[in-house]
C-alpha cells in the first residue's frame, strides 16, 4: 500500500538531475570532441549532509535521534544509472556514505587530491577551497598522508550567496562589488565565531545544516532595522574571511612553526570574489604565506572539485581508497562510490 506520507518529488528530481548531469556530460564530451568516455565520476547534488551523529542541529523541529540512537547521514541525488545508460559509460557516484561507515564524516574528500598535486618536498602548502562551504588542507613539506590536516572552516560562499539573494533578489555578490562598499559590523562577526563549530576540533565538517537558510535569516534580523544591505553583504564576506583565519591560528599554527608553511593556495567559485580574496590576504599575511591560485598549478580555480570527484571515480575503479582519515576522521582508508554499469 502506498504511504500518503511520503512525496514523489524528490525520488522525480533524483532521476530528472541524473538526466540532467547527462546532458551536461554530452554536450562537454561533443565541444571537446571525444569519442569515448571510459569513466565518469559524479558528486551529485547534496540535499543533506550530517556527518556527525552527536551534532548540534541548530533547528530544534529537526529530529536528529532515531529510537534510542542517533544516526549520521548524507543525501546526494543524480541517479548514476540514468548518467551511465544516457552516455553509455559506467558512473561512480554516492562517494561519501562509504567514509562515514568506516566512522568518518564524509568529508572533505577533495584533500585527496590537494595530497596528489600540491604535496612538494620543500614547501608546506595550505589550499583553500572557497566552495558554498570554506575547506582547507594543510600539508608540512615532505609530509605523509597521515600528517595532512584537513577540514571546513566554516561558510565560504554560502552566507554571502544567501544574503544577495534575500536582499538583492541576485544569485551571488560579482567580483565582491557589493561588499566592497559595505562597511563590516563587527559585532555581528564576534557573534558568529562564537558559534561551537568554530571551537570544534578537526576532522569536522558543516553544511547547510548550520550555514544554510535558517542561519542567514538569523543572521540578517541580527542588523537590526535601518542596516544598509552593502554592510549585510560586507559581514558576510567578512565572515567567511574571519572564520578562515581564525582556523589557521587554532588548528594550524597553533602548535606548528610557520616556516612549516610557504603558499596559501586558493581555488572554487569564491576565488572570483575579489573582495573576499583581499580579506583573507589580509588574514593570511601574519604567517607570511604566499597567496596563489590554484590556476598557477594548471587548475582552474572553479574546477577544482570536478577534478577532484574524477580522480576519486578512477580509485574506485580500480578498489583503491579515496579518502584521506586524518581529514575525515575515519578509522581506516575506505574505498568510495558505487558503480553503475552501462
Amino acid at each position: 500500500m502506498r504511504n500518503r506520507r511520503v512525496s514523489p518529488t524528490l525520488s522525480r528530481v533524483n532521476f530528472l538531475l541524473g538526466d540532467l548531469y547527462a546532458e551536461a556530460v554530452l554536450e562537454a564530451q561533443c565541444k571537446n570532441s571525444i569519442a569515448k568516455l571510459d569513466l565518469i565520476g559524479c558528486h551529485g547534488q547534496t540535499l543533506y549532509h550530517q556527518g556527525d551523529a552527536s551534532a548540534f542541529l541548530r533547528s530544534k523541529s529537526r529530529e536528529k535521534r532515531w529510537g534510542r540512537r542517533e544516526v549520521a547521514a548524507t543525501w546526494q541525488i543524480g541517479e548514476g544509472a540514468v548518467i551511465a545508460a544516457r552516455v553509455g559509460a559506467p558512473v561512480v557516484s554516492d562517494f561519501r556514505p562509504a567514509d562515514m561507515a568506516a566512522n568518518g564524516k564524509g568529508a572533505p574528500l577533495v584533500p585527496f587530491l590537494d595530497y596528489l598535486v600540491y604535496r612538494h618536498r620543500s614547501r608546506g602548502r595550505i589550499l583553500q577551497n572557497l566552495g558554498g562551504i570554506a575547506n582547507l588542507s594543510a600539508i608540512p613539506a615532505g609530509a605523509p598522508a597521515e600528517q595532512v590536516i584537513a577540514f571546513d572552516t566554516g561558510p565560504g560562499n554560502m552566507v554571502i550567496d544567501q544574503c544577495m539573494q534575500q536582499l538583492y533578489g541576485k544569485a551571488f555578490d560579482r567580483d565582491g562589488g557589493v561588499a566592497a562598499k559595505g562597511t563590516i559590523r563587527e559585532d555581528v562577526v564576534t557573534w558568529v565565531l562564537r558559534d561551537a563549530f568554530f571551537r570544534q576540533t578537526p576532522p569536522k565538517t558543516a553544511g547547510r545544516e548550520q550555514f544554510g537558510r535558517e542561519f542567514t535569516s538569523h543572521f540578517i534580523r541580527r542588523f537590526g532595522r535601518g542596516t544598509r544591505k552593502q554592510d549585510v553583504i560586507a559581514t558576510a564576506t567578512a565572515l567567511t574571511a574571519r572564520s578562515i583565519g581564525q582556523a589557521l591560528k587554532r588548528f594550524v599554527f597553533a602548535d606548528a612553526k610557520t616556516k612549516q608553511f610557504h603558499d596559501y593556495v586558493i581555488a572554487g567559485g569564491g576565488a572570483n570574489n575579489r573582495t573576499l580574496v583581499k580579506m583573507i590576504s589580509d588574514e593570511i599575511s601574519q604567517w607570511g604565506l604566499k597567496l596563489l591560485s590554484s590556476e598557477d598549478f594548471g587548475i582552474p580555480a572553479e574546477a577544482k572539485e570536478a577534478i577532484a570527484f574524477a580522480v576519486l571515480a578512477y580509485q574506485t575503479w580500480h578498489r583503491l581508497p579515496g579518502n584521506i582519515p586524518s581529514a575525515t576522521g575515519a578509522t581506516r582508508p575506505a574505498i568510495l562510490g558505487k558503480i553503475s554499469y552501462v
